[in-house]
């Protein structure tokens, strides 16, 4: 048994599965792009997934891929685009080097969200390592799959507390042969939040939907490209704004930019919040008292709030706790990554209490404070 913190760096499964038998408070890493969920506390332990990387088996015709946890995005993203398929939830922090099972147990999905649904909707299967150091496979390689307890979305956002991901197989989509995007100026959070409204009432084909306070909105949509005017004409019929529009590079950068947190201090804090729309006036006022940059993704469904200074984290903890609502710390000092209401935490710990009876991996805990 390791008594002080400790790096493992094993090489192959096999290695991995020795060093979850042999040691407890076990922290996963895989890029380290979410530094609040990887750097260990005293006394645990970081296994760091980086070297069991590589791409399994891609089969283009069936839209689905397979890969060991320390692959990057990039890696996989890079592969997709020579056949014209992506990951359509398009997952962030790809260019600052996250990995497929980094993101998948953080369960981060990025403004493709808004059409096609997020990473736990795409994941097919997982193979992770339990608490007991057995190899457990979940789901399979084909989007038609068997019925079963469904491991691969338990695995989504688990933060690396039920096990230790080793590979995942994704369904992946046709790249659409063009895209544009239409930039509003509402004037205000009010009148954004009433175009958003409207337009998720809409039958429309949107790829993307950001807000960024006061009221600026992006539009993304896809296909051909002789369909644009006419569906950028009604989009701002709609909306009774022209705006204008992004095209080519300087459409690809904001997106790549947006997905990446330019718009955030890396040195600070950012916080993933799961959001619905009739809260974000109340909690948009807060964050602006803060002074803190926020974005609001997916329709607005989807919160993310940046900050220089890890001291507001408490505030945020505590006015989440009162809108019902959950956070989640990428970057910042925090000892416990979730803030505000943890819903199903008792479903949460039955189940970590099966797969890790003896507390290989961390636990779940019911506030920050619990930790402290």
């Amino acid at each position: 048994m390791v008594a002080e913190s400790t790096v493992f760096l094993p090489a192959e499964v096999d290695e991995a599965a020795r060093i979850v038998r042999e040691n407890r408070n076990l922290r996963p890493r895989g890029g380290g792009t979410k530094p609040a969920l990887s750097s260990p506390l005293a006394e645990e332990h970081v296994v760091d997934m980086s070297k069991i990387s590589g791409i399994l088996e891609y089969s283009p015709q069936e839209f689905t891929i397979s890969a060991l946890a320390g692959t990057t995005i990039r890696e996989i993203e890079d592969a997709l685009a020579e056949n014209g398929q992506y990951l359509p939830f398009d997952p962030p922090l790809a260019t600052a080097g996250a990995t497929l099972g980094g993101t998948l147990a953080a369960g981060l999905s990025g403004p493709g969200r808004r059409r096609f649904g997020g990473i736990r909707d795409f994941v097919l299967g997982v193979r992770f390592i339990d608490g007991w150091g057995n190899v457990v496979l979940g789901g399979g390689k084909v989007v038609k799959n068997a019925a079963g307890f469904d491991f691969p979305k338990l695995m989504a956002g688990s933060l690396g507390r039920l096990g230790l991901l080793t590979e995942a197989t994704f369904k992946v989509f046709p790249r659409p042969h063009s895209t544009i995007t239409l930039e509003v100026d509402c004037g205000s959070l009010a009148q954004a939040l009433t175009g958003i409204n409207y337009l998720n009432s809409l039958s429309i084909d949107l790829e993307a939907l950001d807000l960024i306070p006061p009221g600026r909105l992006y539009i993304r949509i896809g296909g051909f490209a002789d369909s644009f005017p006419k569906r950028i004409k009604r989009l701002q019929e709609l909306l009774e704004h022209e705006g204008r529009l992004l095209e080519n590079e300087v459409e690809s950068q904001f997106w790549e930019q947006t997905k990446e947190f330019s718009w955030s201090s890396p040195e600070g804090f950012l916080v993933k919040i799961p959001m619905t729309l009739a809260k974000v006036e109340k909690f948009d006022e807060a964050m602006e008292n803060y002074g803190l940059a926020r974005c609001y993704s997916s329709g607005a469904c989807l919160c993310w709030v940046a900050g220089k200074d890890s001291r507001h984290l408490p505030d945020i903890d505590s006015f989440l706790h009162s809108l019902d609502l959950t956070g989640l710390v990428l970057r910042g000092n925090v000892d416990y990554p979730i803030l505000g209401a943890q819903k199903g935490l008792g479903f949460l710990r039955r189940i970590k209490e099966a797969l890790d009876p003896e507390d290989r991996f961390l636990s779940f805990k019911e506030t920050i404070s619990e930790s402290s």
